[in-house]
């Protein structure tokens, strides 16, 4: 996923990427949306330790000035780069399946409940008309 940053027109790519991740991993943002970097700190930036923070911002900021090719030229890459490797690196150990297989989980979790909550109360009205 970290790959190599030639040109300014590869900011884009590496902004939605983190901005993806920052969605995937801290929630933030509705299914289907994909809000750009700049959308994602502002709503889950918190999330990140302080010294990632100031990476994403610089990276946030380039994605901002990457459509005005003057600008974006004199973006350092390399600096870009490296934050990208580590906002990468720290946003994707926790995968896409263990997160699912978490929300499977709370999902079969709260059927459990509700029918453990459901039977209680089959429970109590038929002890109370005298049934049981």
């Amino acid at each position: 996923m970290a790959r190599e940053a030639k040109t300014f027109d590869d900011i884009g790519t590496m902004a939605d990427e983190v901005s993806r991740l920052i969605a995937a991993r801290f929630g933030g943002a509705k299914r289907g949306e994909r809000p750009p970097l700049q959308v994602m700190l502002r709503r889950r930036g918190g999330a990140l330790p302080r010294k990632l923070r100031r990476q994403a911002v610089q990276l946030a900021t380039a994605d901002r000035h990457a459509p005005q090719p003057k600008i974006a030229r004199q973006q350092d890459m390399a600096t870009l780069e490296k934050a990208h490797s580590a906002l990468i690196h720290y946003l994707q150990p926790l995968g896409e399946i263990s997160r699912w297989q978490g929300r499977a989980i709370s999902f079969a979790a709260s059927i459990a409940f509700g029918a453990l909550v459901l039977t209680a109360v089959v429970v109590w009205i038929l002890v109370k008309r005298g049934f049981v």
